[in-house]
């Protein structure tokens, strides 16, 4: 009897999610995330041109840390990567009317993923962000409605669709806060308040509020306060009796970020896209100015459906099944990895890990011809920008790369049997100064794999929390 029930609970549950995902609700909501969004990436596009970033971190560097598995992923030259660039401020554009938005909205996905592939000295989470929102609206028929390409073609406007269209978008930045949540739960920054603790006292000369951010309770406070946000905001978003007060909290807590942190356009990406957890009615209302101020004051009064094919609605089925089930289990692979996360950061990327550490780290390259030929200490700046060099110190996988990269160069000057070994220190939330690799360990006979580096060395400083 008590199974039974059970199995009807579980139906019941499934049946109740099922119908919750498949009912028709207003396309409006689709239609103003591809419209803030696509402005959002137009202006970052825009931005990202005219600070000279695709000459310093795209096109200057003459080496460039790949991604494991994509090594064959290399820039196009300074013309070729100033045309991917002028390409996705234009995709961005057409997104934003949606003209040839599948089109449009797949060119800027390629485009942008394939830049960032380039160098990992660039990662972001937000960018990994923009990267999978992409990819998302690439399936999604945010054209349908209040686009040219309804406007051309009258057989694809729809009204209404199926809301797993939209609880697609809800669902990812529900894991993205709790998963930023769950990665706070850690002693340095629940007993120490690291890293906070280090940056507030830097804005000490901001007006009014700057003698208050060298005080250490408030950075308990912030602290503390970002924990309980990220945990609890998702749930938040989701209430419909909540969802404005959530919003408030997401504009304050993104706003402060925005002031304190050199982040970019991260808090105002986050601020536009959470606008999908509003009710049709805002959404709706949000169009009908826009319609007004292009001299068309009425919505479409007869709902028109999009209905997917069979086809489609197994295809998307599979689709997202696949891409959540990579969203749950990416940020906790860590999990198979031993010693302290943020020291290791083996599992660290792609898990929504944002802010939590203050990591800076010296590191001194030498180069032998064989066991017992003459040590050459190599000047990195030679090889690496300043970015590059900062981001290679205290990450193990760029160490690595970047000494089979200096192999290769001193094999082709000469140096028949080339031995290199790093001589590396790093400090970790405060912690003091501690050897980080092996020196021992000859890293062109390591190979780069998802398998634990075991030439890197302990983290050994017992004030300070695993992180994990």
């Amino acid at each position: 009897m008590a199974m039974a029930i059970k199995k009807y609970t579980v139906s019941h549950w499934i049946d109740t999610l099922t119908n919750l995902l498949t009912r028709h609700t207003s396309i409006a909501p689709l239609v103003i995330l591809r419209i803030a969004f696509g402005a959002i990436m137009f202006i970052s596009i825009i931005r990202f041109i005219g600070k000279g970033w695709i000459e310093a971190y795209y096109i200057n560097p003459v080496f460039h840390f790949t991604y494991y598995g994509f090594d064959w992923i290399r820039p196009i030259g300074a013309t070729g990567m100033c045309l991917i660039f002028y390409v996705m401020a234009i995709a961005s554009l057409l997104v934003v009317f949606g003209l040839f938005y599948k089109w449009a909205i797949t060119i800027f996905f390629l485009c942008f993923t394939y830049v960032e592939l380039i160098d990992k000295t660039t990662y972001l989470n937000h960018y990994y962000f923009i990267s999978i929102v992409c990819f998302l609206m690439i399936f999604v028929p945010a054209q349908r409605y209040f686009s040219f390409d309804a406007w051309r073609k009258p057989s694809l406007k729809a009204t209404t669709i199926p809301s797993y269209f939209i609880f697609i978008f809800k669902a990812q930045l529900f894991l993205i806060y709790f998963f930023a949540g769950i990665s706070k739960i850690n002693g340095d920054w629940l007993l120490l308040a690291m890293p906070l603790k280090v940056w507030l006292p830097v804005h000490a000369d901001m007006p009014f509020i700057g003698s208050l951010l060298t005080q250490e309770w408030v950075a308990y406070v912030c602290s503390w306060s970002g924990l309980i946000f990220d945990l609890f905001i998702g749930f938040i978003l989701f209430n419909r009796r909540t969802v404005y007060t959530g919003y408030f909290f997401v504009f304050v807590f993104h706003a402060f970020t925005a002031l304190f942190f050199q982040i970019g356009m991260f808090p105002y990406i986050m601020m536009s896209v959470t606008l999908i957890f509003f009710p049709d009615r805002f959404h709706q209302s949000i169009i009908k100015g826009f319609r007004a101020l292009v001299g068309k004051s009425t919505l479409t009064k007869a709902a028109i459906t999009f209905i997917p094919s069979g086809f489609q609605r197994k295809s998307l089925t599979v689709i997202f099944s696949l891409y959540f089930i990579l969203q749950v289990l990416i940020p906790l692979r860590y999990l198979l990895y031993p010693g302290p996360l943020f020291w290791t950061e083996e599992g660290f990327r792609y898990s929504w890990r944002v802010m939590l550490m203050e990591k800076t780290g010296l590191t001194f390259f030498h180069v032998k011809d064989g066991d017992h030929g003459a040590d050459r200490e190599v000047v990195n700046a030679v090889f690496l920008s300043p970015l590059q060099e900062k981001m290679m110190s205290t990450q193990p996988d760029m160490i690595l790369q970047y000494a089979h990269f200096l192999g290769e160069t001193y094999r082709g000057n000469g140096v028949k049997e080339p031995v290199v070994t790093v001589e590396s220190y790093v400090t970790l939330n405060g912690s003091t100064s501690q050897p980080f690799i092996d020196k021992q360990v000859n890293l062109l006979k390591e190979s780069e794999s998802f398998c634990h580096k075991t030439w890197i060395l302990p983290f050994a400083h017992p004030k300070f929390a695993r992180c994990e």
